[in-house]
């Protein structure tokens, strides 16, 4: 995730941190420090802090349960508005999914009956007068309800679309449970409009949640019904190991390529040139430089045969830009981007309508 810092690696997962949630915090230590001084601030960063590590042990509940399934979790990134567990690829089954997002809550429950074994109690909002444990069990309680509501991107929502997954399809689940998000998301709306105007960011954040999630659940239905060849670029642009980058910017400016596959001598795939890792290695003004040694060499790749959703699911666990598509004798013959994926369900999209007219 861009204007992320890397913090700490735990089990292979990288924790990154925000920059917007450096933000909040000296903007809250500085509102501390106006009502109550030093002391006063110390204490409330402390709590903030204390907030995240109950968020960054709520997700790592999520990665830990995603293991389990062979699913792999590359980074976690702390927000202002909780933690975000990125999965390398979504669940197969509705009862996996089931797991994985009763696994984050299911953390904080744990947690909120440990400390109330060791005489915590809930007392929602805190006062100054609360203790520590006191505070600790209220703020996990508040996380379990918040993240059970039934709205997209909570884990309540993926909660519902498991369920509902198991009698309905996919993209049928995903879509009501999308509905219910945005839903929840103009109630939050319309309540912050007259009490809390930090309800009017969570709402703003549930439903755009709630859309994108309704999105990738299409991508992945009409994934799902075609071969990596009906979507794939024909016509495209690639270079020799051997090309300076003089040659690759003429390249990149004559075309509208962002990635340009990498030939070897025997005219094999050896990895992709993306336009970040072109323009890294310009501001080195090495002239010695050639392609060969700036690309990227873990690129997969795909047939013509491969379908639609397995090659989306390779380009999401590799994070690639670009997947070359080889045909039955390994020759390049396409490039399958994140692009074309949107083009071809926009495509799909608007047939019906085309066959209604």
């Amino acid at each position: 995730m861009s204007w992320s810092v890397p913090i700490i690696r735990i089990a292979g997962i990288q924790l990154r941190i925000h920059i917007t949630f450096l933000l909040l915090i000296a903007w809250l230590g500085l509102g501390y420090y106006a009502q109550g001084g030093s002391a006063a601030a110390v204490s409330g960063i402390l709590v903030i802090v204390l907030l995240f590590v109950c968020v960054v042990l709520h997700e790592f509940g999520h990665a830990f349960a995603a293991k389990a399934f062979g699913i792999n979790t590359p980074d976690i990134t702390l927000l202002p508005i909780g933690g975000v567990a990125r999965l390398e690829r979504m669940p197969e089954e509705p009862i996996q999914e089931l797991i994985i997002a009763a696994a984050g809550p299911a953390v904080n429950l744990i947690i909120a009956l440990c400390l109330l074994l060791t005489g915590g109690s809930f007392v929602y909002p805190p006062t100054a007068e609360s203790s520590l444990n006191d505070v600790l069990l209220t703020i996990n309680v508040v996380l379990l309800l918040f993240n059970l509501l039934p709205a997209f991107p909570m884990d309540g929502g993926r909660v519902l679309r498991a369920l509902l997954a198991t009698r309905l399809s996919y993209a049928r689940a995903t879509q009501i449970a999308a509905s219910i998000g945005q839903g929840c998301a103009f109630v939050f709306g319309f309540i912050g409009l007259f009490s809390n105007p930090f309800l009017l960011f969570i709402a703003l954040f549930v439903y755009i949640g709630a859309s994108q999630e309704a999105a990738l659940a299409q991508m992945r239905d009409v994934s799902r019904r075609f071969p990596v060849s009906s979507a794939m670029v024909r016509e495209f642009r690639s270079l020799p190991e051997s090309a300076t980058l003089e040659e690759a910017v003429d390249a990149l400016l004559a075309t509208s390529q962002h990635d340009f596959p990498v030939l070897n001598e025997a005219g094999k795939v050896a990895g992709i040139l993306t336009r970040h890792d072109l323009i890294a290695a310009l501001r080195k003004n090495d002239p010695a430089i050639r392609v060969g040694d700036v690309m990227r060499r873990d690129i997969p790749t795909v047939t013509t045969g491969t379908r639609f959703e397995e090659a989306f699911r390779i380009m999401q666990e590799c994070n690639c830009p670009a997947v070359p598509v080889l045909d039955s004798m390994k020759r390049l013959v396409g490039l399958l981007t994140p692009e074309n994926v949107s083009e071809l369900m926009m495509v799909q999209s608007a047939l019906p309508r085309r066959r209604a007219a």
